[in-house]
């Protein structure tokens, strides 16, 4: 499937910083990361991004990504909710999982308003965004590599945004960051696309400790 001009756009919209989901609200990890002196520079956030990118979503976020956007393809309501719940158990701290459901719910609530019906089946049971984000890319007819890409850089840009305000790093540095980590992207969802069933899944012990520490943080800036 092409994704048409129009269809692009309204890609760039879901994967904006500015669609109002609240994803700006949270940074999964990285500020407790930050708080225990993991990440003090461009150099470590290169390390953490790449990383959490060669696990967690080449083995994890991709994978589950591309069934649901095939279980909405094919109007699959068991898979897409097997798949959804699969997804929300992969979340492995509390902070986890409740910003993945705040920011599904958020979605859902923003589509509905913007006429995009088929998302009221989901409104009263706990929904990943994910599950979401692949809903409103099958709708508006945009290619499945495409939505990867999309879900992608909308979850690096807002790491990037996040690292900027914590460690500090400059917006000349944050762009760096993204340049260097560009040709990682492709490669990580070209691999994704082979991962069978039985090999989605993936930890990340540094992220997932660094989300519990964040859970009892005395100070913080974000969510989780």
């Amino acid at each position: 499937m092409h994704t048409s001009s129009s269809a692009l756009l309204q890609l760039l919209r879901l994967s904006s910083p500015a669609l109002p989901v609240g994803a700006y609200a949270y940074s999964q990890g990285l500020e407790s990361a930050c708080d225990q002196g993991i990440i003090e520079n461009e150099k470590d956030l290169m390390q953490w991004l790449t990383i959490v990118l060669q696990q967690s979503f080449l083995y994890q976020e991709l994978p589950l990504f591309l069934r649901l956007y095939r279980a909405h393809q094919t109007a699959d309501l068991d898979q897409q909710h097997y798949w959804n719940a699969y997804l929300l158990a992969s979340r492995e701290t509390r902070e986890l999982r409740l910003e993945d459901s705040q920011l599904g719910m958020a979605l859902v609530r923003l589509l509905k308003n913007q006429g995009l019906t088929q998302v009221i089946a989901w409104q009263d049971q706990e929904c990943s965004f994910a599950t979401i984000f692949s809903l409103a890319c099958v709708e508006w007819h945009i290619d499945e590599q495409a939505a990867l890409h999309g879900l992608l850089w909308a979850w690096l840009e807002n790491q990037v945004s996040v690292a900027i305000k914590l460690i500090p790093l400059g917006q000349t540095a944050g762009q760096h960051v993204l340049q260097q980590l560009i040709p990682l992207i492709d490669d990580v969802i070209t691999a994704s696309l082979d991962i069978e069933d039985d090999n989605i899944g993936a930890s990340c012990p540094g992220l997932v400790f660094a989300s519990m520490h964040h859970e009892e943080q005395y100070s913080r800036l974000f969510r989780s």
